[in-house]
């Protein structure tokens, strides 16, 4: 259900922790709520003296003044607005009031503390995709910078200047980029390069756009994902003339729009193409297959994606060769392993609020992501139970110190499900059925298809949008689960990723364009390759360099001894 689509539930106070406190009374049975200062003043002792009130009590008396200025003065204004039900969030589609739910669930204590459940949308309604914040889509908008250009497509350009200051700040904890920028602006590695990029529009991957524009490239850039983009970070790019088109909360329309407009461009095809889960590559091969004689190399980074490109082979639609970089060592040990550990913390500590520790959290899939969750939530003092298809890694949670289950077997009980498979349909609306009232549903795999969450598209199912990427579901009979970021990726939409960590996996993916770009022609076949050795510890030596660090060197007797070269490198190939 798009961001845009809900209504804003607006809580009845500022802590959002539950209703408004019950009017309570001083002295004499008199309600704070008509407390005034005369009364007090009024006031006599047996003497014939002034009862002194203190300071402390004639500034409480204040407030609870004030705030019935103000309940009196909202209650004349809703009284000449027009009803909830005659009003509209956007121009399509019309938003009714649904009815009101059983009592007993009505006003029910969650993890989200007390929520009512009025005033909600329905997810029989419709989607749009104009923001809640400007109704008017960018698609829209005229675009233009400070310099006259056109070629963009950003929420709000006049934010370029907070989202350069973002940029400036990660280029800090980024050495190893930084380091590739010095290394080559004057020999350009990737002049001539014209790179057609679908990745995660944030502050890290700014930095490597202008690396690879530092480098040489020239490069057009649409979003992998609705709510990991950072608007004043896409501002900040189209600012600086960087072809970009994204914003947060896009449509899926729009987001297939972005994507065509960075490919479909007059006198310009892409040679190279970065992705991170597969659709910019889908989406040439479906419009534009033509483009493939052109293209020298494809680079891609996840789970999801590195396996489209196998189906794309498996079948001989694969036109060019492809590098995975997501089966690097230095993005399994590093990205998904400590990105992970530190960014699901923070996504949920963010969102919800929610105190860890002897909370019941059920985690599917325990390769390196989940193995990052697991560590994280174990050290907070969850109780960690984990499912898991391979009994190699199945083996390592039990070693672990984690109950491997069937999540049949603990749905009813845990207080949050997070997914780390890069599978699809891990969580279906049977289990969602079971689970019990406030359980935390969230996404730390791929995409968002781990959770079903189209089967909570239904007419008895009700959607509130309480705050930003959190969504409550409720049922017919009042119970509620909380969904993060509706499925998607919770680490990238709720919370902020370690930029050093990333820096390592843009290292690699940099390297792999340079790879394949400079390659040979017919070096690489139109295959799927891993990611070199070698470049795995250049790009691991490039990071060293930030820590006060001191190699060990081999010499000549004991490099012969194990069979490697002095200079690496030191691993096999198939060592992961």
């Amino acid at each position: 259900m798009s961001e845009d689509s809900k209504v804003d539930i607006i809580p009845e106070n500022n802590s959002q922790l539950g209703p408004s406190a019950p009017v309570t009374t001083l002295n004499n049975g008199i309600e704070n709520s008509d407390v005034n200062m005369e009364y007090f003043a009024s006031q006599k002792t047996a003497n014939g003296d002034s009862v002194s009130v203190p300071s402390v009590t004639t500034q409480l008396l204040r407030m609870l003044e004030a705030a019935k200025a103000r309940r009196l003065g909202n209650l004349h204004s809703t009284e000449e607005s027009s009803p909830l039900s005659d009003r509209t969030v956007s121009q399509d589609p019309r938003t009714d009031r649904v009815p009101e739910q059983p009592q007993q669930f009505n006003m029910r204590l969650n993890k989200m503390g007390y929520c009512s459940v009025s005033n909600s949308l329905t997810s029989a309604d419709g989607r749009s995709s104009v923001s809640s914040e400007d109704e008017t889509s960018p698609r829209d908008k005229e675009q233009k910078n400070s310099k006259g250009s056109k070629d963009f497509c950003v929420k709000d350009i006049s934010q370029a200047l907070v989202g350069r200051r973002e940029i400036e700040i990660a280029e800090q904890d980024m050495p190893a980029l930084m380091m590739l920028r010095k290394a080559g602006q004057e020999e350009k590695p990737l002049a001539g390069a014209k790179i057609v990029g679908c990745v995660h529009i944030t502050v890290h991957m700014a930095v490597l756009m202008e690396t690879l524009s530092v480098l040489g490239a020239e490069c057009r850039w649409a979003s992998c994902n609705i709510y990991s983009i950072q608007n004043k970070v896409a501002a900040a790019l189209a600012e600086a003339g960087v072809p970009v088109f994204a914003w947060k909360r896009e449509s899926e329309d729009d987001y297939f729009w972005c994507i065509d407009s960075c490919i479909n461009v007059e006198d310009w095809e892409p040679n190279m193409i970065l992705d991170d889960g597969g659709d910019m590559t889908y989406w040439i091969y479906k419009k534009y297959p033509q483009l493939f004689q052109s293209i020298k190399g494809i680079v891609e980074e996840s789970v999801i994606g590195v396996h489209r490109l196998y189906e794309m082979y498996k079948t001989g639609e694969l036109c060019c060769p492809a590098m995975n970089t997501n089966e690097s060592v230095m993005k399994q040990k590093f990205d998904n392993f400590y990105c992970c550990k530190e960014s699901i913390l923070h996504g949920l500590k963010r969102t919800t609020a929610l105190h860890f520790g002897g909370k019941q959290v059920v985690i599917c899939g325990y390769g390196e992501v989940g193995k990052g969750c697991c560590a994280a939530l174990k050290g907070m003092k969850a109780v960690v139970y984990v499912t898991e298809i391979d009994p190699v890694c199945a083996l390592q949670a039990c070693m672990d110190g984690f109950q491997l289950v069937k999540l049949k077997e603990v749905i009813r009980v845990v207080d949050i499900v997070i997914t780390c498979t890069g599978n699809k349909n891990v969580v279906m609306r049977e289990h969602m059925d079971q689970m019990k009232h406030g359980c935390i549903v969230c996404n730390m795999g791929h995409s968002n298809t781990e959770i079903d969450v189209a089967s909570l598209m239904t007419p008895e199912l009700t959607w509130q949008h309480v705050r930003t990427h959190l969504d409550h579901i409720v049922w017919p009979n009042g119970k509620t689960i909380v969904l993060l970021a509706e499925g998607r990726l919770v680490n990238l939409s709720c919370s902020a990723v370690p930029v050093f960590v990333l820096s390592i996996t843009e290292t690699t993916q940099i390297l792999a364009l340079i790879e394949l770009f400079n390659a040979p022609e017919g070096h690489y076949k139109q295959d799927i390759y891993s990611f070199p050795k070698k470049m795995d510890e250049y790009a691991a030596l490039l990071h060293l360099q930030n820590f006060d660090t001191h190699l060990t060197e081999l010499t000549d007797e004991q490099a012969k001894y194990i069979g490697v070269n002095k200079n690496g490198p030191f691993k096999p190939s198939y060592y992961r």
